[in-house]
């Protein structure tokens, strides 16, 4: 007899998802899907709102990455309102913005992903969590939870608010640093880099070396051989802030490379019935379904396909780093658990880029904001968010009110490979109806490692999504169906 094994609700991530494994009647995986059960419809509600406002709207898409939608939906309002932004604002919004992704690779390392490395997979669900790794490493935990929160406290000393900001106004931002709030951003910059560094070599003495866990990085049940883009600067390294996307095969070879303005020419998206969140893919190589390949077009972004996309590290350390990563697990790197150890290579970056931003004056001295420019109506901004490629689109009419919103957010780009992996996952680790606990938490480590954020995620192809509203009574049968669908 099939059988529907459900996790629900997954843990350790932001949003609220399940996990659908089928089996057939042998007990054995017959399919397995990764499930978004949010829907927000923030591209919904946007409309008709003045253009000005939309940074700080954007911002509340989610408290997790706010400064991500909130960068992406401003250099957008750059566009939209033909305004050029000053020197000095490009550089901070790059300094501040690295701050976020640093803060954001943190919590996500150490809260959410670490437990299942520093601890283990198999260990108690109760203390397999932040708690337990406070019991078994207290030092590493204290460290990570203090420097997350230095992190955000550069956010804040930068723009006033860590959270949902309103720092970045079309064509600048709202106020330079003073001297003394650098000297402040340097200490706790300075301070975060040498624990990031001795945190890359603790990860790889007690992970990536160890024997217990080789089939997760070498292996080949956490592995897909995907197309690859990310945000790349003029010398073809890596950039979080600005740049062109490029696309890379399977194999390795570049694929494709464009301005995010160009992104409706290469990337197309579709839905399921089953998740409300749409399902991206390379328009020019088509949708063949589930399936990874150079002949499927489904693509990753994050820490791993931004480090295969890139052609090396702009800074000295994360360099290094970057290179010991691909002599390791090879270019491209196709181990969906190095996105993990990416994630460590990142925040050396994010913090070397930040100290070097930082020795510019123009930081201090420079002017904000410009003021002059022709409006055009039309808007695309682009930003590496923590999760990856982010691109936010709007039109709005003569009145300044937007008409249209587009948000492709990293979760969805990643939505067809985590279904993917969490099917390879289930179909390797269950056999005759033997699940257990520990079983399915390796089977949620393949969605984990790709950090979603499903409240971002969840915007849904008009027409395309149902929603269905279910009425029960308190013994649970079911009393009412009212269905809709999305507007």
């Amino acid at each position: 007899m099939r059988k529907i094994v459900k996790v629900e609700p997954c843990t350790r991530l932001e949003g609220e998802g399940k996990i659908n494994i089928i089996l057939d009647d042998n007990g054995d995986v017959e399919d397995a899907y990764f499930q978004v059960l949010d829907y927000r419809g923030y591209e919904g509600f946007l409309k008709g709102r003045m253009a000005e406002e939309i940074p700080r709207i954007a911002s509340r898409v989610c408290g997790v990455c706010s400064w991500a939608h909130h960068m992406a939906s401003a250099k957008a309002m750059d566009r939209l309102f033909g305004i050029q932004p000053t020197e000095a604002s490009k550089k901070l919004r790059e300094m501040v913005y690295n701050a976020h992704n640093l803060h954001s690779h943190l919590l996500h390392f150490f809260v959410m992903a670490s437990p299942d490395f520093f601890l283990s997979p198999e260990s108690e669900p109760s203390t397999r969590n932040i708690i337990g790794l406070l019991q078994k490493h207290p030092e590493v935990a204290k460290d990570a939870l203090r420097y997350h929160a230095e992190a955000e406290k550069i956010q804040e000393i930068v723009s006033g608010k860590a959270v949902h900001p309103v720092f970045v106004i079309p064509g600048g931002v709202s106020k330079t640093i003073t001297d003394e709030e650098k000297r402040a951003i340097v200490g706790k910059a300075n301070e975060i880099l040498d624990f990031t560094l001795e945190m890359l070599e603790f990860f790889k003495e007690n992970v990536v070396a160890n024997a217990k866990y080789k089939d997760l990085f070498f292996g080949d049940l956490y592995r897909l051989e995907t197309y690859y883009m990310g945000l790349v600067d003029g010398k073809g390294q890596m950039n979080f802030y600005d740049g062109e996307l490029k696309v890379i095969d399977p194999h390795g070879k570049e694929y494709a490379q464009f301005l995010p303005e160009d992104y409706l020419q290469h990337i197309a998206e579709i839905s399921q019935p089953w998740s409300y969140s749409k399902f991206p893919y390379l328009k020019n190589v088509g949708w063949k379904g589930f399936e990874d390949g150079a002949d499927s077009g489904v693509y990753r972004v994050n820490s791993l396909p931004r480090l295969n996309v890139t052609d090396g590290m702009p800074t000295e350390r994360a360099d290094e780093a970057y290179d010991d990563f691909v002599d390791t697990l090879g270019k491209p790197a196709h181990a969906t658990l190095g996105f993990h150890w990416g994630r460590l290579i990142e925040s050396i970056y994010n913090l070397e880029r930040i100290l070097e931003l930082l020795d510019d004056p123009d930081l201090i001295e420079g002017e904000p904001r410009n003021l002059e420019g022709d409006f055009t109506g039309e808007g695309i901004g682009c930003v590496e968010a923590p999760r990856g490629t982010l691109i936010h689109h709007y039109k709005a009419d003569d009145k300044g009110l937007v008409t249209a919103a587009n948000l492709i957010v990293p979760t969805t780009m990643n939505n067809a490979a985590i279904s993917m992996d969490v099917k390879k996952a289930a179909s390797q680790l269950i056999s005759h109806g033997n699940v257990s606990e520990g079983i399915l938490n390796r089977v949620e480590m393949a969605y984990r490692a790709y950090d979603p954020c499903l409240s971002c995620s969840a915007h849904a192809m008009p027409g395309d999504a149902p929603l269905e509203l279910i009425f029960r009574d308190k013994e649970g049968r079911v009393l009412k169906r009212i269905r809709r669908r999305s507007a």
